[in-house]
């Protein structure tokens, strides 16, 4: 069981723009003063970019363009709808805004399958829609894949009960807790936990400050301790600039690399610089528009492949 894979998932949008249904509580959004087609052109060039840089240094990118008759914004994002895993199970996620559920798409693995990846069994959540409860996949769930534990932030997109079901079906120990950030002066709770936290191999970046309660902040680090993870601490301005969004990846020759947007790379200290490169070097692209349209960053754009070959 590894932490890392060397291969994603990443959906190329035809129609990005700021998705007014999410933004009631992802207040990482915000309006951009322009036109939905010149924003959509900016997050393509940006989308592209980043695509190139993770392929320049062997990380196996499977691009898959977004279909425009969905008309789903938030595309993009595809970890928040699905996760792959090492025993060939996929996973389907109940996800809050209703636009977004038109993103669940089979023809996703239908490519992995023409890809060479091995599907052997779909869990499926989404009737929890139904019900008005939600699980936006790794967006609210962060795996350290390794130790088997599952962390998550509660929130209107993560469901506790609905969290634990997940853990039961794929074998892990829950880490429950609750993460805020100030929003006009009230502390709200933050709509996914990988805003706030990220699990590499050897060490956690992790926005201890947003965990209010001091029993719910202790046990996190008590877990992330136990397994031999070096705690990085951010502070919440950085979380601002989606310094928690980060994920590390395998590259040629299983060289690990910590991705992240330019914002998050350019809100580091020079001391959590080195920290994080005691480990891996640092991979980061500009994602502006995609940032202050979508509210999500550079880990959200990248759904896992832990998938076995067929």
């Amino acid at each position: 069981m590894q932490q890392t894979t060397d291969t994603i998932l990443m959906i190329r949008p035809v129609n990005f723009r700021m998705n007014e249904q999410t933004a009631v509580n992802n207040y990482f959004q915000e309006d951009l003063d322009i036109k939905n087609a010149e924003i959509n052109a900016k997050a393509q060039a940006e989308f592209d970019a980043f695509v190139q840089k993770l392929s320049a240094v062997g990380i196996n990118v499977i691009v898959e363009d977004d279909d425009k008759l969905n008309d789903t914004p938030d595309s993009i994002f595809p970890n928040n709808w699905v996760s792959f895993h090492a025993n060939g199970d996929i996973a389907k996620y109940p996800m809050f805004a209703e636009n977004r559920r038109r993103e669940r798409r089979d023809e996703v693995f239908v490519r992995l399958e023409d890809e060479g990846f091995l599907i052997e069994n779909i869990v499926d959540y989404t009737s929890a829609e139904q019900e008005g409860f939600f699980l936006e996949g790794t967006g609210s769930i962060i795996l350290d894949r390794v130790n088997r534990k599952a962390y998550c932030a509660l929130s209107p997109r993560a469901d506790e009960d609905l969290f634990i079901e997940f853990c039961e079906d794929f074998e892990y120990t829950p880490v429950i807790f609750t993460a805020y950030q100030t929003v006009e002066g009230n502390r709200l709770p933050i709509y996914h936990t990988n805003v706030m936290m990220c699990i590499a191999e050897n060490f956690a970046v992790i926005c201890l400050d947003t965990i209010d309660d001091k029993k719910e902040r202790k046990n996190v680090v008590k877990h992330l301790k136990q397994d031999g993870k070096e705690i990085i601490s951010i502070t919440e301005k950085q979380m601002h600039q989606f310094a928690g969004n980060m994920l590390q990846l395998q590259g040629e020759n299983k060289q690990l690399y910590l991705i992240m947007s330019a914002s998050a790379h350019q809100s580091l200290t020079p001391n959590q610089v080195k920290s994080i490169e005691k480990y891996c070097p640092i991979i980061s692209s500009t994602l502006e528009t995609i940032e202050t349209c979508g509210g999500g960053s550079a880990r959200c754009m990248m759904a896992e492949v832990f998938l076995p070959k067929a």
